[in-house]
């Protein structure tokens, strides 16, 4: 193995990922933050780097490749740092400042933004098998194929564990540049081009001096939130949080999103109250969320003994403390920083009002909060008569076809566990429920607690308790809807329609022009290919498959769910290697058995997950730990398998199957999460990832026995 070539193959794998997981979190900082904006980009990621794959079957004609590769490593090195310099400084020019992007727009922008990094990446994979290979030997793709997977483990590893806590967006994309610009320096002086070693040797210093010297992150921070002032930013396992203040109002903003703001009395109190003024005399209360913004404090006026408060991001109480003191500093306040599904679900406390202060499910993370499931295990951790709470969209003064889907679901999911339910049209929904009594008149019932309130008083309550308002609600929560579950989060569907219902946009063209692209490639596709976009759907939709069912059986805990991520990309890894020593060329039939096993492990999946629900946390560890790697192995060694079908040109060979894998991989992961598990389930979801891959046998074996 050329090691010149080898390296550049694992640089180029260290700084996709790295540029990938930073990038998105970038992205969703302007695209929203829902899961929705997520998948798109994901989806135009590996389209755009399919695109480039398939681009570099041309790499064959080229004759100076070591020299073209180093070049290629110059311009991918410090691209994803201008990416992120002209995201924030054109995000205000482009779009209007503080407005939601739509959907159309959340494509468009992100398809062009990441085009140069993805499809010149792509073509570089083409480009280095080609340059490792004769047109006798095809092992050479699966060995570029092996040390990319590689470089994805490290570059992945690096990112989660141990950069993004302590660095910004800038300086951890400076890492994997300088890794970028030595290799290209290393392929430069092996071709003798001193010119292009000198060039990297400059760029490399001048990030260097950039670094030391410049606070590039705060000041294109500062730009992208002018009229603000920056008082705090950094980077959580979570996402970036910045803290910004403006007339003496302090704004929490995570991944784009504001999730506190220091003068919103209303919602605080709202928060507080509805559920509390049932419960006036409770002892102990559980808050889920939204402790730092004022809701424990507000929590203690009732004379409570104890006020638990789970927070799922480090770093949203380490800066809450710092900025915000006074919302915690109660002794009775007990703050717990870990998963609130996971606290309740394993707790043996009881108490007498649960307060779950989440926003909207417009993730399958957060959809974990208000599923059948989870209010089952809420009613658990409940005192006799306690009372659950939580608050699940705006309402103004009409109630929307697609908003009525919503509170319809969330009500008759809600019916399921608890006896009595109460709704409440404030400047959120928000839902009572209890197996106790239940009284709408809040505000007396807050005067004969004694409890002082600057916004929750009769006159406020007088104008939101309307029987107008109040008729709406009981049509809307009256309608047949579907159940809300872990493996099946229609909820998370809904809310998405509703999203996407406020901007004045029509979706049709864009799911014709998807549906008939996918469509006209897959009717020019081939047996071998198809199984590589097959096993590449499977790999996309399977891995959400597996870590929504660790959040769910598990908890959002993020060095777990790290690990899963990282155990599939080091199976790719592991199958590819072991798929290299394969030897025999043409026989169709070892692709065939690992597209059957994919098939087989898709369609026992649901099952398998099933089964875990009562199992001990390190057994449910430890088994999906060990289905995602034989999952990522089976896939991983497809890849090197099918270059031995084939005796064309290493490039075209690389290109096509490349292209395969990242469009099947796209499809995945755009249908997946965002359509697929949300309207169809999880169980539906696997046997189409099973259908795929069965046919693909077939269609492997029909065409080896000829």
């Amino acid at each position: 193995m050329n090691h010149r070539l080898g390296g550049a193959a694992c640089a180029l794998g260290v700084m996709a990922v790295m540029t990938q997981l930073a990038l998105m979190r970038e992205m969703l900082c302007v695209f929203s933050g829902n899961e929705l904006a997520l998948g798109v980009i994901l989806g135009n990621w590996l389209l755009l780097t399919g695109l480039g794959s398939w681009l570099g079957r041309t790499a064959s004609r080229m004759r100076h490749t070591e020299r073209t590769l180093a070049l290629l490593l110059l311009f991918v090195a410090l691209l994803p740092l201008a990416q992120v310099f002209t995201l924030r400084e054109l995000r205000n020019v482009v779009f209007v400042r503080g407005a939601t992007i739509g959907l159309s727009e959340t494509v468009t922008a992100s398809f062009l933004w990441l085009a140069p990094f993805c499809v010149v990446s792509g073509y570089m994979l083409t480009l280095a098998c080609g340059a490792l290979a004769t047109p006798q030997d095809m092992s050479a793709i699966g060995t570029v194929y092996v040390t990319d997977s590689v470089g994805s483990v490290l570059g992945g590893a690096l990112f989660t564990y141990v950069l993004v806590r302590r660095l910004d967006h800038f300086a951890l994309l400076s890492l994997p540049a300088l890794v970028c610009l030595l290799v290209a320096g290393w392929l430069a002086w092996h071709e003798r081009q001193y010119w292009v070693v000198g060039a990297a040797g400059i760029m490399a210093a001048g990030l260097v001096v950039a670094l030391v010297a410049m606070d590039v992150d705060g000041a294109t921070t500062a730009r992208l939130f002018s009229g603000q002032r920056v008082v705090f930013r950094g980077n959580s396992p979570y996402g970036r949080l910045v803290v910004t203040e403006s007339a003496g109002q302090l704004n929490f903003i995570e991944n784009g999103v504001p999730v506190i703001a220091t003068h919103n009395i209303e919602e605080v109190e709202e928060t507080v109250h509805y559920a509390m003024s049932q419960r006036p005399r409770a002892e102990r209360v559980l808050l889920i969320a939204g402790g730092v913004s004022g809701t424990a404090r507000e929590i203690l006026k009732y004379g409570v003994a104890e006020v638990t408060y789970v927070e799922l991001d480090p770093l949203i109480i380490t800066v809450g403390r710092r900025f915000l003191p006074e919302s915690l500093a109660d002794p009775r306040i007990r703050v717990l920083n870990t998963d609130g599904r996971l606290f309740v679900k394993h707790t043996q406390e009881t108490f007498d009002v649960v307060i779950v202060d989440m926003p909207p499910p417009s993730t399958s993370q957060i959809n974990r909060f208000f599923t059948s499931e989870f209010f089952d295990e809420a009613k658990r951790v409940l005192a006799p008569g306690g009372v659950f709470a939580f608050s699940l969209g705006h309402y103004e003064n009409f109630v929307s076809p697609e908003l009525a889907r919503v509170l319809a679901s969330a009500s008759t999911t809600l019916r399921r566990t608890f006896r009595h339910q109460l709704v409440i049209p404030g400047g959120r929904i928000f839902f009572l429920a209890s197996d106790g009594e239940l009284y709408d008149d809040i505000a007396t019932r807050i005067e004969q607690a004694g409890v002082s309130t600057r916004l929750v008083n009769g006159h406020y309550l007088s104008a939101v308790l309307t029987p107008d308002r109040l008729a709406d609600m009981q049509r809307a929560t009256a309608a047949r809807a579907a159940v809300n579950t872990d493996f099946n989060p229609v909820l998370y569907y809904y809310h998405l329609m509703h999203w996407m219902s406020q901007f004045r946009e029509r979706y049709g063209l864009w799911a014709i022009v998807l549906v008939s692209g996918f469509a006209a490639y897959l009717a020019r596709t081939r047996a071998v290919p198809f199984a590589i976009f097959a096993s590449g759907f499977a790999a996309s939709a399977l891995e959400v498959v597996l870590l929504l069912g660790f959040q769910i059986l598990c908890g959002s805990v993020y060095r777990q769910v790290g690990v899963i991520i990282t155990v599939f990309m080091a199976g790719l890894a592991v199958g590819a290697f072991a798929a290299t020593r394969y030897r025999r060329i043409g026989n169709r039939v070892p692709l065939a058995g690992l597209a059957l096993g994919i098939a087989l492990l898709a369609a026992i999946l649901p099952a398998g997950l099933k089964s875990l629900e009562h199992a001990p946390v390190p057994i449910v560890q430890a088994a999906i730990a060990l289905l995602t790697l034989v999952l990522a192995s089976m896939v991983g060694m497809e890849f090197p398998l099918a270059t031995r079908t084939s005796v064309r040109d290493v490039a075209g060979t690389a290109s096509r199957l490349y292209t395969a894998d990242f469009t099947g991989a796209c499809l995945g992961a755009l249908l997946a999460s965002t359509l697929l598990i949300p309207l169809l389930g999880v169980t539906a979801t696997c046997l189409l990832a099973a259908g795929l891959n069965a046919v693909s046998a077939v269609w492997l074996l029909a065409g080896d026995f000829r």
